[in-house]
């Protein structure tokens, strides 16, 4: 009887840690889909390589993917580019540049892979160090989804920082003009 007893905990223990992780791995797409619906302006989205650190902090969601980084990207700006809310602006690091194929096998294929997935948009590159303080930063205030991906070649993780897609630098920038014109029209009025 203590077999039997001890053979269905077993299996019900089993049970519940694959109903865990198996659908969550293969259910990226729809976490990914729910996450960007709830993410806006100030918030982030890391596809990270496979060796990006987790995070404990709260404020930071991470999803593990079973893709690469080029299909991850993909997926993730198709579902950007369904909304109005928010655009990505896309950063690069900037020592994937400098990485050679003869020390990290594939590499130049997949920055030919990520740079088709980024559907023509432009990115900047950074050093990955200022790149992970400004998450750190955001994290503190804002909401940021870490996808992690199965690839695992160095410095090849893009960062998206989401920014309004309904308006724009510029339209701020006459925007605060504006502001600051009216101002100063107001205090050239004579009082009465």
């Amino acid at each position: 009887m203590r077999f039997l007893y001890r053979a269905i905990i077993m299996s019900l223990a089993a049970a519940s840690l694959n109903c865990g992780v198996e659908p969550f791995r293969n259910n990226w797409k729809s976490s990914v889909d729910h996450q960007v619906s709830q993410l806006g302006y100030r918030n982030w989205i890391v596809i990270a390589e496979a060796s990006f650190p987790a995070h404990s902090r709260s404020g930071v969601s991470q999803v593990n993917s079973n893709a690469e980084i080029p299909e991850v990207v993909d997926y993730v700006l198709n579902a950007l580019e369904k909304t109005q809310h928010v655009k990505p602006n896309i950063y690069l690091t900037r020592e994937v540049r400098a990485v050679e194929n003869d020390v990290a096998p594939g590499i130049d294929a997949l920055k030919d892979q990520i740079k088709e997935a980024l559907h023509s948009h432009e990115s900047t590159e950074i050093d990955q160090q200022s790149l992970l303080t400004l998450i750190e930063s955001a994290q503190s205030n804002f909401d940021v989804l870490v996808i992690r991906t199965q690839t695992a070649l160095p410095y090849t993780s893009v960062f998206l920082e989401l920014q309004p897609g309904y308006w724009d630098a510029e339209s701020e920038k006459e925007l605060r003009q504006k502001i600051s014109r009216e101002r100063l029209e107001k205090l050239a009025r004579p009082t009465p």
